[in-house]
């Protein structure tokens, strides 16, 4: 309407102006644009004479319900949303509209505005340099990547500074724990190059789970522990107020969507295998903290100084290698050489990997395995530890609990299948042992799976003595050679010959 927002003492003072002045000259005297100024020429009307809004032209399909249904609904459920209301009508009013819902959600925000009860006020905070650095965990799964063809089931740890925006995250294989904390978090602050004031986190209530009362109190010290490392001060975030976490969580959506981006124009979510795919996550956090690089450069200063080492990023347990040729721990069964039968072993969990100790003597690495969410055990099998007794016991093999974890690669799981389907159970298993064994005795376990990929599918099936001669000399049937040491008594005569000669 024109001159909706002009007063009657502008709309006279500008008439009256106008008669002396331009147009434009008379609406900025009378503080009114020169667009009101035109509109008041065409229609100089006041305001107080123009004609009032129309009213409502149609029935108001909610004017005999609100107050009388829907008013005592908020009241006696203040946190009921709008849509269980709405749906609520209609099941009570079928002959109302479907078209109602936006009316309603309308006339429900307005009443509490009014009427509604008062909502939690978030307060920024004002950060320091140097001050806070915050941690938590952001699951990645919607993003699709793959590792090989294999979905990967991961979080990524989130680092940030409050001050200056610096990041830092890394792959996080099992789920929120303290060891994947204080990996990520140790990786952060090496890589920062200084540790801030204060540590905030989540309240690790995922890492608490399913813990007893003394673990969780182990936990707990062990966090503090690790912040007064780096003369941190450790804080915590109320369960279930994420925005006391905001500097980080709404940053996460951010990272997010950086990675997303840049799987996009790599063309692939698929990686060769892990450590690609941290090397691309590790790029796109360095290309953030390059953007913001004159502001991280500020606040390094303001950081304390690292310590000289690391502190522990693991945790350790002690397991003891049973007569089935591993160890059970977190629901998942590890081999070891059979060897180990019977001893105690001290062990390293981390996020990714397992570090096996017999002492002060590091003996093995091996990848770390998780438990199925519904509960069911898993295995990390390597079939290097158990070939030895299974070339005794071939039919072992038939119904062992951990056969598909056996094979070290896909063509030997799809050769088995092959063969148990064509021969019988003894003479499947015994073919099938006998490949394991060849892989493992000649160190040809790829290229046997590729001659085992040609083989099957010509609609063959493996030839145990053709792959023998094929992959090099039986070590049975290699000569001895035989070498005989000369008497020491030879040297001495040389040597005193020499002394001789110089003596001369």
């Amino acid at each position: 309407m024109p001159g909706r927002h002009v007063t009657d003492h502008q709309m006279r003072l500008f008439m009256k102006l106008r008669q002396e002045h331009t147009t434009e000259v008379a609406a900025a005297k009378a503080s009114i644009s020169r667009a009101t100024a035109y509109r008041i020429k065409k229609n100089p009307d006041l305001p107080s004479q123009k004609q009032k809004a129309r009213g409502r032209r149609r029935p108001d399909p909610l004017e005999h319900i609100f107050d009388a249904e829907v008013v005592p609904l908020l009241k006696a459920a203040p946190g009921i949303r709008a849509v269980a209301i709405y749906e609520e009508m209609l099941r009570r009013h079928p002959e109302l509209s479907e078209g109602i819902r936006r009316t309603l959600e309308r006339r429900i925000r307005s009443w509490r505005a009014i009427h509604g009860e008062e909502q939690e006020v978030i307060f920024r905070q004002l950060h320091e340099p140097g001050r806070l650095g915050l941690s938590d965990f952001t699951d990645m799964s919607s993003l699709g990547v793959s590792i090989s063809g294999q979905p990967l089931d991961h979080l990524l740890y989130h680092f940030r500074l409050a001050w200056s925006g610096f990041e830092h995250s890394h792959v996080i294989l099992g789920g929120e724990s303290f060891v994947a904390l204080a990996e990520g978090l140790q990786n952060a602050l090496w890589s920062l190059g200084g540790a801030p004031l204060y540590h905030r986190s989540d309240s690790l209530s995922a890492a608490f789970r399913n813990l007893s009362a003394d673990a969780r109190e182990d936990l707990t010290h062990r966090y503090e522990e690790l912040c007064a490392h780096y003369r941190m001060t450790p804080t915590r975030n109320n369960k279930g107020i994420a925005h006391e976490n905001g500097s980080i969580e709404s940053s996460h959506g951010h990272l997010k969507s950086a990675i997303r981006d840049a799987l996009l124009m790599r063309g692939s979510k698929d990686f060769d295998d892990l450590g690609a795919y941290r090397a691309f996550i590790d790029e796109i956090a360095s290309r953030h903290n390059a953007n913001h690089g004159k502001r991280i450069d500020a606040e390094r200063p303001h950081l304390q100084e690292l310590p000289d080492r690391r502190t522990s990023d693991f945790e350790e347990v002690v397991v003891t290698v049973s007569r089935t040729g591993g160890f059970t721990l977190r629901k998942v069964f590890y081999t070891v050489p059979s060897r180990l039968i019977g001893h105690r072993l001290r062990v390293r969990l981390f996020d990714d990997r397992l570090e096996v100790f017999v002492g002060g003597t590091q003996l093995m690495t091996l990848p770390r395995g998780r438990g199925h969410a519904d509960g069911r055990h898993d295995q990390v099998v390597n079939y290097r530890h158990v070939i030895h007794s299974l070339r005794k016991k071939p039919m072992a093999l038939l119904n062992l609990v951990y056969r598909d974890k056996l094979f070290p690669q896909q063509e030997y799981r799809r050769a088995f299948d092959v063969l148990i389907e064509r021969l019988p159970d003894r003479q499947a298993c015994k073919v099938m042992v006998e490949l394991l064994a060849l892989a493992h005795d000649r160190g040809c376990e790829r290229e046997l799976a590729e001659q085992l990929a040609e083989t099957l599918d010509a609609g063959d099936l493996p030839d145990i003595a053709v792959l023998r001669t094929l992959f090099g000399p039986d070590p049975a049937r290699l000569p001895t050679v035989s070498v005989q040491l000369a008497s020491l008594n030879g040297y001495e005569a040389l040597i005193g010959t020499a002394y001789v000669g110089d003596a001369a």
